[in-house]
């Protein structure tokens, strides 16, 4: 089963490439590439494919600056991870998130005391939503 076309999901290498982006800001190739992990170096043009095909999808924005080309991110760390997250969660566990919790808890992954401090952080989430809401009126 492939990839949909347009899909919200970065690629592994994508996702390296992203993260220098959001770590260090507008880059160029040559910095993206210097920038990445691992012992083994991806080539110079690697990188330059790599990022054009961000920008295509719209990931990414670039600017001639002199000559050569710096990438900023447009899509930000929060959404990739949104977008990430909520495809496992169609795809492993049929779109429940109880599933994916109950998942984590069988695996020892999640203990009682990580939910209810997780229950906690969500109830004074919804409390800051609705305040930020009324004051909105």
């Amino acid at each position: 089963m492939g990839r949909k076309k347009g899909s919200a999901q970065l690629t592994p290498l994508e996702l390296q490439i992203m993260h220098v982006l959001w770590d260090r800001g507008p880059s160029t190739v040559q910095y993206v590439q210097e920038s990445l992990p691992g012992s083994q170096k991806l080539a110079y043009t690697t990188v330059q494919t790599m990022l054009n095909v961000l920008e295509r999808k719209g990931r990414v924005k670039r600017v001639l600056r002199g000559r050569a080309f710096e990438y900023r991110p447009v899509l930000s760390q929060e959404r990739a991870a949104t977008n990430a997250v909520r495809d496992m969660v169609d795809r492993l566990f049929g779109g429940s998130v109880e599933g994916l919790l109950m998942s984590l808890v069988k695996s020892k992954q999640l203990d009682p005391k990580q939910l209810e401090r997780i229950s906690e952080q969500i109830e004074q989430y919804e409390r800051n939503k609705k305040e930020n809401d009324d004051g909105n009126d």
